[in-house]
Formats: C-alpha cells, sequence, structure tokens
C-alpha cells in the first residue's frame, strides 16, 4: 500500500490549490469548499491516494436515503470538478463521467402565503422571548416578506449595509457573486430603525457588524432561524393541507407573486417590468422571474387573459 500519510496530505494541499484557483476566477465553490475535505478524509480512510470513481460513488451515495435529496448529486459535482483538476498532475486520476448521479428534479410549486397567513407568523414571533430576540424575528420576517430578499442576504447585513438617508439596503456579494442596492419603503425602513434603535439599548457592546444579532450578540445563522421557522409554521398550522409545509424562502416566492399579481390587476405592463423585478430579486436572469408565470396558477391565468384579450384588439 502507498504512503496514505503522504497522499492524503498531497491530497490536502492539491485541493487547497484547487479552491484557490476557482475563487481567484471568481467561483463560490460554497458547495465544494464544504464537502470536499470530507472526501478527502474519506479517501485516506479507504487506503487511496487518488480520485477514483468507485470511491466518488460510494462516498457521494453515503447517505442515500431519500431518493429526492441533492446531496448525493452536489457531492458528485463537487467531486467532478476536483477530479478534473487533479486529473492535470497525476494521471492516475478519474473524472466521474457526467450523468453518474443525475440531480433530481428540483422544481416545486411555491407556497404563497396570504396577507392573513404572515400576520399570524408576525404574531408568533412577537411573542418570542427575550424581547430582543421577538424584535429580532418580528423584523426579519417583515423585511424578508417586504422586500423578497434571500434569507441568507438578510442575515448577511451589516450595519453600514443601510442607507438610511437614500433607503437603500446594500446586498454585498449573493447568490451569484453580484451586489446590488435594494431600495425600501419608507415603512419598511422605519421597522429597521425601531429595531435598531432597540438592538442598541440591549446589546450596547458589539461583537460583530451584523445588522441582525442573537442573544449572544453574534450574527444570526441560517439553521436557528429556519428551525425557529419550521416551529411557528407547525404549531399554527399554516399550510397543514399543501403538498410541502412552507419554507422560509417561499416568503420571497411570496412577495414575486405579489408583485406580478398587482401588476396584472392594475393594467400594468408586465413584460416590461419583469426585467426591473429581476433586477431587484437578484435573478441572473430575467428568465428565472418568468418561471412564476407558468408556477403559480393565478399567475398563468392572469398572463392568459391579458394575451387573450391583447388577440382580441389586434384581431
Amino acid at each position: 500500500m502507498a504512503d496514505s500519510g503522504g497522499a492524503v496530505i498531497r491530497l490536502e494541499q492539491s485541493l487547497a490549490d484547487y479552491l484557490q484557483l476557482r475563487r481567484s476566477l471568481g467561483h463560490q465553490l460554497e458547495d465544494a469548499g464544504r464537502l470536499l475535505p470530507g472526501f478527502v478524509a474519506f479517501l485516506h480512510d479507504r487506503g487511496l491516494s487518488t480520485v477514483t470513481v468507485a470511491a466518488a460513488m460510494e462516498w457521494a451515495t453515503l447517505s442515500a436515503a431519500d431518493p429526492r435529496s441533492t446531496v448525493g448529486p452536489r457531492r458528485m459535482i463537487a467531486v467532478r470538478g476536483f477530479a478534473r483538476y487533479l486529473a492535470g498532475v497525476d494521471p492516475a486520476t478519474e473524472v466521474p463521467p457526467l450523468g453518474l448521479l443525475p440531480q433530481p428534479a428540483r422544481w416545486r410549486a411555491p407556497f404563497v402565503f396570504s396577507p392573513a397567513d404572515i400576520n399570524l407568523i408576525m404574531n408568533r414571533v412577537g411573542d418570542f422571548s427575550p424581547p430582543l430576540r421577538s424584535a429580532t424575528y418580528v423584523t426579519l420576517i417583515g423585511l424578508l416578506a417586504a422586500t423578497g430578499l434571500r434569507i441568507g442576504e438578510a442575515i448577511k447585513l451589516d450595519r453600514a449595509d443601510i442607507d438610511w438617508s437614500a433607503g437603500l439596503l446594500l446586498i454585498r456579494e449573493s447568490k451569484f457573486g453580484k451586489s446590488r442596492p435594494v431600495p425600501v419603503t419608507d415603512t419598511t425602513l422605519q421597522a429597521l430603525s425601531d429595531y435598531a434603535r432597540l438592538r442598541d439599548q440591549l446589546q450596547r457592546r458589539v461583537r460583530q457588524p451584523s445588522f441582525f444579532t442573537s442573544r449572544t450578540r453574534r450574527r444570526l445563522c441560517y439553521p436557528a432561524v429556519s428551525e425557529a421557522f419550521r416551529n411557528v409554521i407547525d404549531d399554527s398550522g399554516i399550510g397543514a393541507d399543501a403538498p410541502r409545509r412552507p419554507r422560509l424562502h417561499d416568503l420571497r416566492h411570496t412577495f414575486a407573486v405579489r408583485t406580478l399579481l398587482g401588476w396584472y390587476r392594475s393594467g400594468e405592463d408586465v413584460q416590461a417590468k419583469i426585467p426591473a423585478l429581476s433586477t431587484y430579486l437578484g435573478h441572473r436572469e430575467p428568465g428565472s422571474t418568468y418561471w412564476y408565470l407558468s408556477a403559480v396558477p393565478e399567475l398563468l391565468a392572469c398572463a392568459a387573459a391579458r394575451q387573450g384579450s391583447s388577440a382580441a384588439v389586434t384581431s
């Protein structure tokens, strides 16, 4: 058997070089940076000095309990990228072929919260204790509902990212590595200001520059927020009859759907305004925003009716 200790050191260094190179080219590599160290450790445990297709397949399917899970395919995507790089320095490397572990269909119909649903959620998080935790969640949920921000964008906000005079939030290096300004209404800005004032009264010593803070004066983390939201949804019964229970991300879907419905109902030129909504939401391309027109029956009906009336006028 080869010197496994030396092999794992070489693999660890190769992984570090690979991640550094890709990041220098502008890639975020969140999945790869989180997953691949585990794969290198897996190879070490198996006494392997390089990537093989069999090892990649075994590691990718270790936790394949749910066939709808994306964990395995995401692991395989990460391994394939690393293996392609590694093959340039180690001819013994085997690159897993495309399609070996296909990605399951990720489309799911969005859950659209009603105004009553959102009011109920706000009331439930308003009952959290202590007072700062309650204020944090009320303001955070309200911001997500009012702006359609991704949850990751909201909890990543720093104090300096709010331009109080211009009413703008600066969203830094979001999902696709782009930053963008997000204008907010006066009502939303006032809610953020009220929260900031209370936060500073109750937490005089600052540990991190984050706008939303936990009880330990640190930035909120997604798992904690997601769990709190799930508990509220389950306890309140919202979406109990839905095929899948509502998620935090559905607040973003709800904002997009309500915006489009509002435009249709007020007679706006929706096709002309969708690019602006796409930019506001931080979509990579307008096609991601057009998705809502077919994903939500009410929107599809509005679009069909608009198209039908336009055809009648031109005929």
